[in-house]
């Protein structure tokens, strides 16, 4: 009998525009992991820049006009400049054809952020936000055992993430550009607690300058109520050159930590189960939670598979935000 060759799975061709310091410590180093993806071509609005992380990951292509870029031979781009360029980059990219894996936070408003998932679907264009915590196994674990309620009911999620961010010009301290603590990483945890709790009701608390002044917050803090029972209680700031940055998550039969998870590259992870009548258990995994988000990303588009992490929830998690926000400014008037 004849065998035929067996038909070769397509390879994603990736274009990466913003070439800060996550797409060129994470992304594109995650990228020369995958054999059915390549980055064809970088971008920058500094040309010099890009041409130079294309010299360093042997990129084809590098770009200082964005329609160029976009006409290069890409399939897909991520987009990782700075958040106020992420509404424009990811319409244009959706209108072109491009599938998109956008940073965190999606936009600088919830309009902005649904509009970008709207035009993505009139454009056939698969939307998703890199939200890589969720696909830590010990974070699934914990989920799963949220879920399994053998634990009985979730009480409440507390999540601390607090790094050291000195002022200055980056991009994170400027009000225009989609900076504070709370756009920047505390993005990170809510959509943590959406993963871990479900969906949010209520949301609220406060934002300061604590060690740090300028145009804002360098330290934001809150509680949200789930829809389905139970509390999300966080803390996020740009001022903590040392913190545990761990998550607790207590139900009416037991308790659980997540433990060297938020803001860690290395080393790994661990998970730790107290059980009522038992004694307490430790899990650790070592696991690249960036290549598992991307090899996503990848096998949905090249099998056409649901988004694990789609555009819509970087909207929501963007309404979020902005009724927390409002809810703080209010506060400070009275």
């Amino acid at each position: 009998m004849l065998k035929l060759p067996k038909r070769r799975q397509k390879k994603l061709r990736w274009g990466a525009a913003g070439c800060g310091r996550f797409t060129e410590q994470a992304f594109l180093p995650t990228m020369m992991l995958f054999p059915k993806a390549k980055v064809m071509s970088v971008y920058s609005h500094d040309l010099k820049r890009a041409r130079a992380l294309a010299d360093k990951f042997g990129v084809p292509n590098a770009f200082d006009d964005y329609d160029q870029f976009l006409a290069s031979e890409i399939d897909a781009v991520y987009v990782g400049s700075a958040n106020s360029d992420h509404y424009d980059q990811v319409i244009r990219a959706a209108k072109a054809g491009k599938h998109i894996l956008c940073d965190k936070p999606v936009s600088l408003t919830a309009a902005e952020a649904f509009e970008m998932v709207r035009v993505c679907e009139e454009n056939n264009v698969k939307f998703f936000v890199n939200y890589p915590y969720r696909f830590h196994p010990m974070l699934q674990k914990a989920k799963e055992l949220i879920q399994s309620k053998n634990m009985g009911q979730l009480i409440s999620v507390n999540a601390n993430f607090n790094i050291n961010l000195l002022p200055g010009e980056n991009f994170r301290y400027k009000s225009a550009h989609g900076g504070g603590a709370l756009m920047d990483i505390g993005t990170h945890i809510l959509d943590t607690f959406r993963y871990l709790g479900g969906e949010i009701v209520s949301i609220e608390g406060v934002m300061d300058n604590v060690i740090y002044q300028a145009e804002v917050e360098d330290y934001a803090a809150g509680i949200a109520k789930f829809e389905k029972g139970g509390y999300g209680i966080f803390n996020v700031s740009f001022n903590a050159p040392k913190a545990f940055n761990r998550i607790e998550i207590i139900l009416s039969r037991g308790a659980l930590s997540v433990e060297n998870l938020i803001n860690q590259k290395s080393g790994s992870t661990k998970l730790h189960i107290l059980f009522d009548g038992e004694t307490k258990k430790v899990f650790r995994k070592r696991a690249n939670k960036m290549y598992r988000c991307i090899r996503s990303v990848n096998n949905s588009v090249l099998k056409n598979l649901p988004a694990e992490v789609p555009g819509t929830e970087g909207a929501i998690n963007m309404k979020l935000m902005e009724i927390f926000e409002q809810g703080c400014m209010r506060k400070k008037i009275l």
